[in-house]
């Protein structure tokens, strides 16, 4: 889907996983978390693995609910995300 030059992956992991989004150059703008489980962790890398340093480190707290994180932050080589620790729905837009 594409939005204002938006485009969007859905995410939705029943098990702990790592899904490379983007690769190449481009823009996070946001990350909404549809049906967040408590104490769920998701990284996110400006890379094409789970590797380097991470973007941001999200941990759902204990008693989650629906949310969107606006971000609006570069990356440079590829957007990767990992999700752990439980499974997550999760919806991220980039550009």
């Amino acid at each position: 889907m594409t939005v204002s030059g938006n485009k969007s992956a859905a995410i939705v992991a029943a098990a702990p996983t790592t899904t490379l989004v983007k690769s190449g150059a481009g823009l996070l703008a946001r990350i909404t978390f549809n049906k967040p489980v408590a104490t769920g962790v998701v990284t996110v890398y400006d890379a094409l693995t789970a590797t380097g340093t991470p973007i941001a480190i999200i941990t759902t707290p204990a008693s989650p609910m629906p949310v969107t994180l606006e971000y609006g932050i570069e990356f440079a080589t590829g957007l990767c995300i990992v999700t752990a620790t439980a499974a997550q729905d999760i919806t991220v837009v980039y550009q």
